[in-house]
């Protein structure tokens, strides 16, 4: 039975993260080189973007290149790393025409430098742009993230600007690269692998989890759609209890 029930807009997450995975095995199947995945994958987050700029969703996070991809086959990350000045370049005008601000998280540090300048450009020309947030994470490791913010939080400690007892969550986050951004509500990973994969570990601590075997190619407006209805069937409680909700309802 096909689920039929509306998609409720005033319920939706308010920020959305996608670990977008199945590149590879999506070419493997068709008997295509890794490439052919990698480039289907781009007009999915191409699509994925454009429907949640369209729903109202005000942040969407995507995994697009872990730290430990640089792991990977020289020629496969010299590869990834063009598409994604290409769909930077491609991108650029359509983000502006949405009004669409790009972000990026990683250590940026770590890009080809033409892929780092043109990232950059888009990030400058889109930093007045409001409906919405593309914030991809390239270069991303969440346990590197947590040393670096560590390391900075030591250094401010030494520098005399905090105190020690005024660390808290709250300050602590302030320090990570996501320092501009919501915690995600909603975090969705294709291709049925069940874990995070080194993503946002500190962020995710209150997130609802989908996981769907559909390879992220294969990941259509429908699925997205799909996973949203699932989302809006979840009880969010923080540690509380059903009926606390009820009453303060």
């Amino acid at each position: 039975m096909k689920n039929t029930e509306p998609l409720e807009l005033h319920k939706l997450p308010l920020h959305v993260a996608i670990i977008m995975d199945g590149n590879g095995r999506w070419a493997k199947k068709r008997e295509l080189p890794r490439v052919a995945g990698h480039r289907e994958g781009i007009k999915r987050a191409r699509e994925i973007v454009e429907v949640a700029r369209e729903i109202g969703i005000k942040v969407i996070t995507l995994y697009t290149f872990s730290y430990e991809n640089w792991q990977r086959p020289k020629e496969e990350v010299t590869i990834l790393m063009h598409l994604l000045k290409n769909y930077l370049e491609e991108e650029w005008e359509s983000l502006i025409k949405q009004d669409i601000r790009l972000l990026a998280i990683g250590d940026l540090r770590l890009l080809p430098l033409e892929t780092y300048e043109v990232l950059q450009k888009v990030i400058k020309n889109t930093a007045q742009c409001q409906t919405m947030i593309l914030n991809l994470a390239i270069s991303y490791g969440s346990r590197q993230e947590i040393i670096h913010a560590v390391k900075l939080l030591i250094e401010d400690v030494k520098q005399g600007n905090i105190e020690p007892e005024d660390i808290n969550e709250g300050l602590f986050s302030q320090y990570l690269w996501t320092k501009e951004l919501p915690d995600p509500d909603f975090i969705i990973r294709t291709s049925g692998e069940f874990r995070l994969s080194n993503f946002l570990l500190w962020q995710s601590a209150y997130a609802e989890f989908y996981i769907t075997p559909i390879l992220w190619p294969d990941f259509s407006r429908f699925h997205f759609i799909k996973a949203l209805k699932e989302y809006q069937k979840r009880e969010r409680r923080f540690g509380k209890i059903s009926e606390q909700f009820r009453e303060i309802g």
